[in-house]
């Protein structure tokens, strides 16, 4: 089974974009890219901006080489709209190139969702019908393609039970003695659902969204936090490898608060599974504004009503 990173918090950007291809099946797992549009009371650096245009030219490429594409959940870092942003550096061209002749195996946009996500995902079902191959409703299902078996989980709390964010797919990969799980954005896992679902199966390899470290005691409880971080221990000590990102990552404190958990068993970033450094833009922004600062006039594109906005911001290349 080979596995390849394609964009994530450790790559620059918000996503978890993952490629994964063993003997029968090529899937792109959630092929989304976002940045954060204020950060410390700031907008994207440049450098955040040239990251996110890279990344999105990666899930091009990999969505070239993929027969099946991946949708846990429809926040903007993970599915490519069908519209014009360039916080998510998209549109009809960049859609088209990640969907268009595709298997789409989507999260329900009707079922165990809140009302943002169903408005997202009814439009995103309706135009990916146009172009993909085909569309399925896959939560709770299990599909199989020569001896590669796909097993998505009924939906999970995005983070704790009750999260106002909504839910999300996590997705098992086996392929005989190979299985790998695909959790994102499940914040540690905060949830016994999630918790459960990834180590029901033996896995070796789990790729999981960590908890929100950035965030405690502000947006999101102390002791939420702490049982992602709990479970996050509880999963090291039954996995292999665990991939860890997405949320933690946003933290430039990150391997402080998991130190603990970090001796538990082998915890890596995406960029760290691909012999990188890890390039943590968002929580380092404010240092970057410092240290970097941007040519005189860039932050005034931001001012600009989004209909003046036609080119991207100025990037110094």
């Amino acid at each position: 089974m080979r596995l390849v990173p394609v964009a994530e918090e450790s790559l620059g950007v918000r996503s978890m974009c993952f490629y994964v291809e063993t003997k029968d099946v090529r899937i792109l797992l959630d092929p989304g890219v976002s940045l954060a549009p204020w950060r410390y009371g700031k907008p994207p650096h440049p450098l955040e901006f040239k990251a996110l245009r890279e990344c999105r030219g990666r899930i091009s490429r990999y969505a070239r080489r993929a027969e099946v594409v991946t949708v846990s959940h429809y926040h903007l870092d993970h599915y490519t709209p069908p519209f014009k942003s360039w916080f998510e550096w998209c549109d009809e061209e960049s859609f088209r190139e990640v969907y268009e002749g595709k298997v789409v195996l989507m999260k329900d946009f009707r079922r165990r969702i809140n009302l943002n996500q169903m408005k997202r995902g009814y439009i995103f079902h309706k135009r990916v019908s146009e172009v993909a191959s085909g569309v399925m409703i896959v939560d709770g299902t299990t599909l199989r393609r020569g001896e590669t078996v796909l097993r998505f989980s009924e939906p999970i709390p995005h983070g704790a039970e009750g999260s106002a964010l909504g839910w999300v797919l996590s997705l098992l990969v086996s392929e005989g003695d190979e299985k790998l799980v695909y959790a994102p954005d499940v914040q540690g896992p905060a949830s016994r659902e999630g918790l459960e679902f990834i180590l029901s199966e033996g896995v070796s390899v789990v790729i999981m969204g960590g908890p929100p470290t950035y965030l405690m005691g502000f947006r999101v409880r102390e002791d939420i936090v702490r049982r992602g971080l709990s479970n996050l221990l509880e999963v090291l000590r039954r996995v292999k490898l665990v991939i860890i990102g997405h949320h933690l990552l946003r933290d430039p404190l990150w391997r402080l608060k998991v130190g603990s958990v970090e001796r538990g068993g082998k915890l890596v970033t995406a960029a760290g599974y691909l012999g990188f450094s890890d390039n943590l833009l968002e929580a380092y922004r404010d240092r970057l504004y410092e240290e970097l600062p941007p040519k005189e006039g860039y932050e005034k594109w931001f001012k600009l009503p989004k209909d003046r906005r036609t080119g991207p911001p100025p990037l110094e290349d």
